[in-house]
């Protein structure tokens, strides 16, 4: 066979971007990538792509595998909430006479009326049920889910999150004022007072436009709400804008429990606490501060105290 003469092989080649792609960069089967095959199409580097440590990995994005990172991260609490009315606020002084802002809140016969588990639900919870309601204004299901529990009719019901089976109080029980020591600290949830459809200025604190100056009839109004053609001449997802204001679920965190009287189930909290008189508050141990110093679960619930609910609740019904 003939070899190329030394003229032949002294020829160039062509730039870069005049050859094939398939003679630049070698062809790997879509089996071998981690990712899709229309990703790869377009790949610029013959390395095999390697999974981002920083990125969770899909195996560990189920419902399990999240109560298992929550349990990891001691953010659960180790016992359940309760369920007040928010009376309104006052003030009291303390021991070296300052004037200390708080709220009133009253329990109205709390009663746990189901449990979640784990092997049936996938997580522990325990079904919290307060005040009273009448047997005509409750449907058929929910009768029968009272009646078959053995508890009275309640006119609340919550669900409060709990780490482990041990923190299932018994269906029936009452939770009291004193499940919560003077001194702890507790995270209130409740829905803050609606204000409507609200502008910039009041709903976002924005500063507005001049009062004069050229300005006509836009002097409380957004102004620009992006970038121009260079931005993507859209408006970005979360712009500041008007619209409804309040009305929605609210936590407070870290209120200091003041005072607490299990014969009328008052509960004052340091501070104030989302919604108008009269609206349900959800109270439970803070989860950003250690826990506090009591049985798990608390034993300072009166034994008598169901039958006084129930009794109460057939008096009023």
């Amino acid at each position: 066979m003939a070899r190329p003469s030394a003229s032949l092989l002294a020829i160039p080649l062509p730039p870069p971007f005049l050859l094939p792609r398939h003679l630049l960069r070698p062809r790997f089967h879509a089996a071998q990538f981690q990712t899709t095959q229309k990703r790869c199409m377009g790949i610029r580097s013959i390395e095999r792509p390697r999974t981002d440590r920083y990125q969770p990995q899909y195996l560990l994005a189920s419902p399990s595998s999240a109560l298992k990172r929550k349990e990891a991260a001691d953010t659960l609490p180790l016992r359940t909430g309760a369920m007040a009315i928010k009376k309104g606020m006052t003030a009291i002084y303390d021991e070296e006479g300052n004037r200390v802002p708080c709220t009133v809140l009253q329990l109205d016969g709390n009663q746990v009326v189901a449990h979640k588990t784990k092997k049936v639900h996938g997580y522990f919870a325990v079904c919290v049920g307060s005040g009273v309601k009448s047997e005509k204004n409750t449907t058929k299901p929910m009768l029968g889910h009272f009646s078959a529990q053995g508890v009275s009719l309640k006119r609340h019901l919550h669900e409060f999150r709990v780490r482990t089976a041990d923190a299932l109080l018994p269906v029936g029980q009452v939770i009291r004022a004193d499940w919560f020591m003077a001194g702890q600290f507790v995270d209130t949830r409740s829905n803050c007072k609606g204000k409507g459809f609200a502008g910039v200025m009041k709903r976002h604190g924005m500063h507005g436009q001049d009062r004069s100056h050229g300005v006509s009839l836009t002097h409380r109004s957004l102004g620009s709400a992006g970038q121009g053609q260079g931005g993507g001449s859209r408006v970005y997802p979360g712009k500041r804008m008007a619209g409804r204001m309040g009305g929605q679920r609210n936590t407070i965190q870290n209120l200091k429990v003041l005072q607490s009287d299990p014969s009328t189930g008052i509960l004052v909290v340091n501070g104030a606490v989302s919604g108008p008189k009269g609206c349900v508050v959800m109270v439970q141990d803070a989860l950003k501060k250690p826990w506090p110093d009591v049985p798990m679960p608390a034993s300072m619930i009166l034994e008598g105290s169901r039958e006084a609910i129930d009794t109460e609740a057939n008096a009023d019904s």
